[in-house]
């Protein structure tokens, strides 16, 4: 009986470990047209939001319009305001020292009826700019989401991460890993034939 169980034990010994490697498992990175070999690490690229901003034309295009309907919003109400301004200034100059107190009580009355009418057609508008604003960026990322689709069928990244000022929260990036450019490149063309 103690032979079998010797002969049982230096058999599933044998089974198990010989002929084994215990070398780490290799995986191919694919970096651009590079071909990394690096012991467990699995295809990861990034993207830097901060170079898409600048350089992605569709993209400043559409924040300078947003910028500038910002700018008309902020100038019909300092307009509207210099106006009310005007109108008292007017008011005091054309009946000076005759201003009976249900005089000055009508026109402030009026002056305040003025006043919550701009507040709310600036808080109309600002409102409208947001959404406005919401829907663009929720296009672009769609784009950039399609993109991306297209672009990773040839270079099977398993993740592709985003960076830039304030989502930083890679502690070090490899710059072989960086697709931002391929991106950009990309991005213009599709955005462009999009246009079109």
């Amino acid at each position: 009986m103690n032979v079998i169980l010797l002969l049982a034990v230096g058999f599933l010994y044998y089974y198990v470990f010989a002929g084994k490697n215990n070398a780490a498992p290799v995986v191919k990175t694919v970096v651009g047209s590079n071909s990394v070999s690096q012991a467990g690490n699995a295809p990861i690229a990034y993207v830097d939001l901060d170079s898409l901003n600048e350089k992605i034309v569709f993209i400043k295009t559409k924040r300078k319009e947003l910028e500038n309907e910002q700018k008309a919003i902020e100038t019909e109400w300092e307009s509207s305001y210099r106006n009310l301004e005007a109108q008292k200034n007017n008011f005091i100059k054309k009946n000076g020292n005759a201003i009976t107190q249900q005089m000055a009580e009508e026109f402030q009355m009026k002056l305040y009826n003025q006043q919550q009418d701009i507040d709310q057609k600036k808080q109309n508008l600002t409102q409208k700019l947001s959404e406005k604003s919401y829907k663009v960026m929720e296009d672009i990322q769609k784009k950039m989401k399609e993109f991306l689709n297209d672009y990773n069928k040839d270079k099977k990244y398993l993740y592709i991460l985003t960076a830039g000022t304030g989502l930083d929260y890679m502690a070090y990036k490899d710059s072989t890993l960086n697709i931002t450019s391929d991106v950009i490149d990309g991005m213009n063309k599709k955005l462009a034939e999009g246009n079109k």
